[in-house]
């Protein structure tokens, strides 16, 4: 292990003019294109320097003010280290053609003798944009695909196919932005669902207790109660309850077992 890093720190200083000359690029064309902070731009230099992806060629995208990597990003990383393969297989159990509703599982192999980094996907007309309506299969498949690169490759970036929602560009045109829709917790976002309504419907997928849920989602986010979650401590809780329900339901149980439920109001 220690020798890959020292191996992976030599190929970057033996990069670092070419480094900085992308470094340079991705500003110059990320300030042409969004309305970035400063604190922004030095996150982009030090993700140029680790995962070296061009911002002009699609690799990385700033929406809400976050950066993301995207699926060509991650493709990118992973022919520049000579991944192995990847294979895809559709989950039966989970899925539900005749709602739109498709779960894949993922594995990556970086190596010849890798054992794999395994990612689960799922798309439905809940969380997907409404421009992508009807390949939710399509969608299902990229999402896991995006996972386990990242996993193999410890990208801690989310990408923007695993997106539930459709968020803003930054620098985007403010006018349009008066409605009540993307304010709090609950706010729509581009006409797609809200946090609350994926949230249960999640609950009801896999059949968890909605109160255990909660105490879960309070506990995660490190808040009082849910509803004193910021926007962005729920949607990671959903993903993180996402794939925890995928990978392994029993587990999830049993932690959310854990919790003491609610006591109704006046007992």
């Amino acid at each position: 292990m220690s020798r890959n890093i020292r191996s992976e720190r030599g190929r970057r200083l033996g990069n670092a003019p070419q480094l900085r000359l992308l470094a340079k690029r991705n500003i110059r064309f990320a300030r042409s294109n969004w309305d970035i902070s400063p604190e922004q731009v030095a996150l982009l230099k030090r993700l140029t320097e680790e995962l070296q992806l061009s911002v002009a060629a699609g690799d990385l995208r700033v929406l809400d003010g976050k950066w993301y990597v995207t699926h060509a990003g991650l493709l990118r990383i992973a022919q520049r280290n000579r991944c192995s393969g990847m294979r895809t297989a559709v989950d039966k159990g989970l899925s539900d053609p005749a709602s739109s509703r498709w779960v894949f599982k993922a594995t990556v192999y970086k190596s010849p003798r890798s054992r794999g980094f395994v990612g689960y996907g799922d798309a439905d007309p809940s969380n997907v944009s409404s421009l992508v309506h009807g390949p939710e299969m399509r969608v299902a498949e990229t999402r896991a695909i995006n996972r386990a690169l990242r996993k193999a490759y410890g990208i801690g970036l989310c990408s923007v196919e695993e997106l539930g929602w459709s968020p803003r560009p930054a620098g985007a045109n403010q006018s349009n932005q008066n409605a009540p829709s993307a304010s709090g917790n609950n706010g729509y976002q581009n006409g797609q669902p809200r946090l609350r309504d994926r949230l249960c419907l999640l609950i009801r997928q896999h059949r968890l207790d909605a109160s255990l849920v909660k105490a879960y989602a309070a506990d995660y986010c490190g808040t009082g109660s849910l509803r004193d979650a910021s926007r962005e401590q729920v949607e990671a809780f959903i993903n993180h309850l996402t794939e925890r329900a995928l990978n392994d339901r029993e587990a999830l149980l049993c932690h959310l077992n854990s919790y003491p439920k609610q006591e109704e109001a006046g007992k």
